[in-house]
């Protein structure tokens, strides 16, 4: 599955874990992305990964 809103392209972000004794390491945080069915401007329905950001401002309308 791809983690790529496919409204506004928030995707995978990463950085540096750090332990209680401060060693660092690279580590990478996944968008939290939800599959659903979305209406289009011409009226019908596609199935979009698209981040939950983007569900809860209302920038798509669910079929």
């Amino acid at each position: 599955m791809s983690k790529v809103c496919a409204i506004c392209g928030k995707g995978q972000q990463s950085g540096n874990k750090v332990s209680h004794s401060n060693r660092k390491y690279r580590r990478s945080w996944g968008a939290n992305v939800q599959k659903v069915k979305v209406v289009n401007t011409n009226g019908s329905t596609q199935s979009l990964y698209v981040c939950t950001r983007c569900l809860r401002s209302g920038a798509v309308e669910r079929a």
